[in-house]
């Protein structure tokens, strides 16, 4: 059910400097609102764009109407499931006042006209899509309309405030236009400094639920991916990487490799040893055939255990101070009723179903490539790094991309660079493909982190102190985010969700320990916020049993000053029928966390039978502000569950002797659609800034399915995946 969507109050007046926070990848504002501008354009750049685009209007880098009344949206956010080539659409058909379906709609280039609002670059992540693009692409539609109503009021001789436009035409008093016929007419024109926007009361697209615009194309096969690019005399490669984390080669015999019929050549590159050949099965004939002796490198002996133990001990020891208010260490000698327990999550892949790959051409001209990427700016400035010319002579593709996760948003390009190197040597177009296995053991994890909580209820029962000590790797230290760390600050990725914790502990401390270790780490969907969600809200749960207080009670106290989080989480129980007499064998269990601008709350209904846990039942409430595409909202908390829930259960990538354990989905297994509980998703009418819907619908389902074990079971879960811990 769809409580409001329509009707949430339109966000756009608030002052985006002050609402300035770090969150998962990156400093993003809450509810994004942002002033009007060509994000990082030069007095040439978008003309440049605009020009490129043909005859017709070009006002701006983000729309062109042309002479046959085609009307074109350029997304500068890549489609990797999450849908923003419908809501990114439907904003833009909104104030130029076009049907969504007609539109024509494409992938920008790789270019600063398109750097995101808060950050000179280009990407998608961080659930920023909708709102970073909400305000310029309703500036951009209202430009466009303004031109299109003054170019057909100067050639009937009205005054504009006389016309109309409705369905892709200009309507007057006594004339009709469309605007293919108005398009040259206004491209003569100068675009108006700041375009009118429409009273949100007007809208007839923006809040109301819209199927999907690339479902037609990507049944049909027209909508390309990365893996499906084909170019003329390409070769296809594999590559050897090696085994081990810091691992490198001493030496290769390739005369095997060689001798397989379409096998164009072995190179040695940066990543490891790569088999050019004319099709991809030779290629990967070939990387098989390959006599590498490899060097297992510094950290051959390296283990998960080995890292828990470390980090465990660290947990003992005081971290930097992240959040503070009231006397923890008081209230905890005082001798009050309290718990001190240890919470683990794993490294875990991001397991797209697209395997990574890339296609890279390079000529004397420059330098081309075709991906799903998510990390245009980066990908871009790799490439023109490893061949050594301008930036401007490297054009970026970007495609249809078979999930992300934050895994094609890799902070080295890693992917991408492998196809420039070996395009460069090749003098060809070259295309990399990777492997599932190339994938489970290519590092990048979601990092394994462990937390410690200590902490007391008062004579009552009610929380009285929370003590709360996390140790993990840090995702943005290294990457183009880092500079948005502030000074001497432990970085976000590690406590986003713990020490910003909507709950109102009287008294509490957050303090974090950044640890490195051999193994590559990078964000994954929701990056810091599911292993603090999981923390937070189990041991919160077994904080109410040690009061003897109900969990939902528990919450509701700690909420009382917050009615958006309260309105969530009392809807979701609600909903679920929390307290109500229920089919024998079937548990609740609820969480709620807050992150990338919206609040999210789950109740999981659960029922186990031995190690047996099936999940028949996830009730979700979201407030996202305003929900662009309700229909889309509902989609990604479903995939959000989805996702979350086979890693609850399942994920894992184990590390022994330096070398990944996991390697497909027999031993990485996701969920099967038999065992796919159903899903009922409630937005909640907010009158919040506007959030994302990406991301914050991973982070509740874990607790929410732990609670609901220990409410059938007694048994607590305080190590993911849950299949390890029964």
């Amino acid at each position: 059910m769809i409580k409001g969507a329509a009707d949430t109050p339109d966000s756009t007046g608030a002052d985006p400097g002050r609402r300035m926070f770090l969150v998962g990848a990156g400093v993003v504002t809450a509810g994004l609102v942002v002033p009007w501008y060509f994000a990082g354009r030069g007095p040439s750049r978008g003309a440049r764009i605009e020009a490129g685009r043909g005859p017709g209007l070009a006002p701006n880098a983000y729309v062109h109407v042309a002479p046959d009344n085609t009307v074109t949206i350029w997304l500068a956010k890549s489609e990797m499931g999450q849908g923003v080539y419908t809501g990114l659409a439907q904003i833009l058909a909104e104030e130029l006042d076009v049907d969504p379906h007609k539109l024509r709609i494409e992938f920008a280039p790789a270019d600063a006209a398109y750097n995101s609002p808060f950050a000179p670059m280009q990407f998608t992540g961080g659930s920023l899509s909708i709102t970073s693009s909400y305000t310029p692409l309703r500036q951009a539609g209202a430009t466009a309309r303004a031109m299109l109503l003054a170019a057909a009021a100067q050639r009937w001789g009205v005054a504009a405030d006389q016309l109309r436009t409705f369905g892709g035409e200009v309507h007057g008093p006594a004339h009709r236009a469309t605007y293919g016929e108005l398009a040259e007419d206004a491209a003569r024109l100068r675009p108006p400094r700041n375009a009118p926007l429409k009273d949100p009361a007007d809208f007839r697209y923006i809040g109301r639920p819209l199927r999907r615009l690339d479902s037609l194309p990507k049944v049909t096969g027209r909508a390309q991916f990365g893996i499906d690019v084909i170019r003329a005399d390409m070769a296809h490669a594999a590559i050897a990487r090696p085994p081990t984390f810091g691992g490198s080669v001493r030496a290769v015999d390739e005369r095997a490799a060689l001798a397989i019929p379409g096998v164009l050549g072995v190179h040695r590159i940066a990543a490891g040893v790569a088999v050019l050949a004319t099709n991809t099965w030779a290629a990967r004939q070939g990387r098989d055939a390959l006599a590498i002796d490899w060097d297992a490198g510094p950290h051959a002996d390296f283990s998960v255990d080995a890292l828990r133990g470390r980090l465990r001990a660290l947990l003992r020891e005081p971290g930097a101070l992240a959040s503070e208010r009231g006397d923890v260490a008081g209230v905890l000698a005082a001798g009050a009723r309290s718990l001190d327990v240890e919470y683990e999550v794993p490294f875990l892949a991001h397991a797209c179903m697209e395997p990574l790959n890339c296609v890279a051409h390079v000529t004397d001209e420059g330098c081309e490539i075709w991906t799903g990427t998510q990390m245009q700016s980066g990908d871009r400035k790799a490439a023109a790094a490893v061949l050594g010319i301008p930036l401007e002579r490297v054009q970026v593709h970007t495609t249809f991309l078979g999930g992300g996760f934050g895994r094609r948003a890799n902070p080295r390009s890693d992917f991408v660079v492998e196809a420039v190197e070996l395009a460069k040597l090749a003098g060809r177009p070259v295309k990399v493909t990777w492997t599932r296995e190339d994938d489970m053991h290519g590092g990048w994890y979601r990092p394994f982190a462990l937390s410690r909580i200590r902490a007391a209820v008062d004579a009552a029962g009610a929380p009285a102190a929370w003590h709360h000590v996390l140790a993990a790797q840090p995702v943005l230290r290294g990457s183009p985010f880092e500079a948005f760390i502030p000074p001497g600050k432990t970085d976000p990725s590690i406590i986003e969700g713990a020490a910003d914790t909507p709950y109102g502990f009287p008294n509490l401390r957050v303090e974090a320990h950044e640890v490195d270790s051999p193994v590559t780490v990078q964000w994954w969907r929701s990056v810091g916020h599911p292993h603090t969600a999981f923390a937070v809200n189990c041991a919160l749960d077994e904080l109410a049993q040690l009061g003897n207080l109900d969990p939902l009670a528990v919450r509701q106290r700690l909420l009382a000053d917050k009615p958006r989080h309260l309105a969530v989480l009392n809807a979701a129980a609600q909903r679920a029928r929390w307290g109500q007499q229920r089919e024998p064998g079937r548990f609740l269990g609820i969480a709620l966390q807050e992150s990338f601008g919206s609040i999210v709350a789950q109740v999981a209904e659960v029922s186990v039978d031995g190690d047996q846990v099936r999940v028949h039942r996830v009730t979700c409430a979201i407030d996202c502000g305003l929900a662009v595409n309700p229909a889309g909202v509902i989609a990604q908390m479903e995939s959000a569950i989805v996702y979350g829930l086979s890693a609850a259960l399942y994920g894992e990538i184990d590390i022994r002797d330096g070398r990944p354990v996991q390697s497909n989905f027999d031993d990485y297994p996701v969920l099967r659609i038999s065992e796919m509980p159903f899903i009922d998703t409630i937005i909640v009418a907010g009158d919040g800034p506007m959030g994302g819907a990406g991301e914050p619908g991973v982070p509740p389902i874990a607790p929410a399915v732990c609670n609901a074990i220990h409410a059938a079971t007694g048994k607590r879960i305080r190590r993911l995946p849950i299949a390890s811990s029964l």
